[in-house]
């Protein structure tokens, strides 16, 4: 019809029906991709897609990490070291003109990134950052919004599981185009940028509104802090080091163990990385368990407390990924790179327009869906007019995972902060504007390739 290839009108379908169910019906995220997966399956007539695609999620490692990290969240939110950590960075900075929210940044950003959830994590964070900020004389849209912002930024830094979802879709596009490893090191030099971005955001704001310092004495001191956080403060080297090794000193570690065992590191890293982060974790935050102990009942009930946090992003991400192999079956991503290529666009036409559609896309799609529906089409049309795939992919979660909370009218984090900071919607929204701007700014200075990546 009119030219457009049946693939796109799926395409559309699929968008409209999610965001039908999820803004208009208000039904959970984790139930929408649930039936989106079905819908796609029913009006593709795919029917010998649907068993192999909803199985594939529960044979790929990728799904596992995404799960074991977001289990390690809450073993870090239950043994209390990530206070640890934020007192320690309190302690640092708080003495400095909007110090409060510089430690928002900070650690929002550290815990989002392992819950994969910004709006849940403002949720649980931002009731100890905001009224933080609020004492420091931050205005309460300010602090709404820096500890969105920062929430929201978590969903582009590995290990969160855009990022890992992102990497399947992307090996199926263009297989073997790049390690895992390797990919999460570029993540890890995108989400620097996007960092500095809003350190520098922050900075200039403080010193428009003329915040203040955390009061003296709610400060808490450097030695203390120290003293009772530094074990803490290894966690995150034990995520980072062994990925980066694995990236970096590829031929050290053959020469030490082999091509055979340098791949079985490869492939078992993002495995290992999160039980050995957990362990740590639970013995160095033991003390805040009940009765002070690692014990089985302890363990059980930290874990079933959990359920109605990790389920409902598991079977989201799940599902997810279980629509991206549907879409791998029809050959989705061709149809869509044909239809893009006859309109005649250049790479840096792209580069524009990208950004500024997830950023739409996000006021009604959450960034995993929109992933899974788009991701491995976008990536194979920018391939295919001369951008770099791999650059497009890593960037996918900038564009949408991080996006998908802070635009208004429609954005989940915005309105958690609101509520929690008691501001306005006008005076919030208006801040927020600023934040995503500058961070659809910087999505289109990295996709031209003005500054660089480590790893890429």
């Amino acid at each position: 019809m009119f030219g457009i290839p049946a693939a796109i009108f799926y395409l559309l379908a699929l968008i409209a029906f999610v965001a039908v169910l999820f803004v208009l019906f208000k039904r959970p995220m984790y139930e929408v991709m649930t039936l989106a997966f079905i819908f796609i399956v029913v009006i593709s007539g795919a029917y010998e897609l649907a068993w192999q695609s909803l199985l594939f999620p529960s044979t790929s490692s990728l799904f596992y990490a995404i799960f074991a990290f977001m289990v390690v969240a809450i073993i870090f939110d239950s043994t209390k070291v990530v206070n640890s950590i934020i007192k320690l960075m309190l302690s640092i900075v708080g003495r400095f003109r909007g110090g409060a929210g510089y430690v928002a940044l900070l650690g929002s950003t550290f815990m989002a990134s392992l819950s994969g959830t910004g709006p849940g994590n403002v949720a649980t964070t931002g009731v100890f950052t905001i009224p933080m900020m609020k004492k420091s004389n931050y205005p309460k849209a300010l602090a709404a919004t820096t500890e969105m912002s920062a929430s929201m930024l978590g969903n582009i830094i590995p290990p969160s599981g855009i990022v890992i979802l992102t990497f399947g879709i992307l090996n199926d596009v263009y297989p073997d185009s790049i390690s895992l490893s390797s990919w999460m090191v570029v993540a890890y030099g995108i989400g620097f940028w996007f960092f500095v971005q809003r350190w520098l955001t922050l900075w200039a704001l403080c010193k428009y509104y003329k915040v203040e310092p955390v009061p003296r004495a709610e400060l808490p001191t450097f030695k203390k802090s120290l003293s009772l956080g530094w074990p803490a403060l290894i966690l995150p080297a034990l995520i980072f080091l062994p990925l980066l090794a694995d990236s970096q000193f590829k031929d050290f570690i053959i020469g030490r163990i082999g091509e055979e065992g340098a791949g079985a590191y490869s492939s078992s890293v993002l495995m290992f990385t999160p039980g050995l982060a957990g362990a740590y974790a639970l013995a160095i935050g033991r003390k805040a368990l009940p009765s002070k102990r690692i014990n089985f009942p302890n363990l059980f009930n930290m874990f079933k407390s959990s359920l109605p946090k990790v389920v409902p992003i598991g079977v989201t991400i799940y599902m997810a990924y279980a629509i991206s192999q549907v879409f791998v079956g029809l050959q989705m991503e061709q149809a869509v790179r044909e239809w893009f290529v006859s309109f005649g666009l250049s790479t840096t036409a792209l580069i524009i327009i990208l950004p500024l559609f997830f950023m739409i896309l996000g006021m009604v799609l959450p960034g995993s869906a929109q992933v899974a529906i788009l991701g491995g089409a976008m990536i194979a049309v920018f391939g295919t007019l001369g951008g770099n795939p791999v650059l497009l992919a890593a960037m996918l979660p900038a564009m949408t995972g991080a996006l998908e909370g802070m635009t208004p009218p429609l954005a989940l984090g915005l309105f958690v902060a609101m509520g929690i900071a008691g501001s306005t919607f006008k005076d919030t929204a208006k801040l927020a504007v600023v934040w995503v701007l500058l961070h659809v700014l910087v999505s289109i200075i990295l996709l031209a390739g003005i500054i660089p990546i480590i790893g890429l």
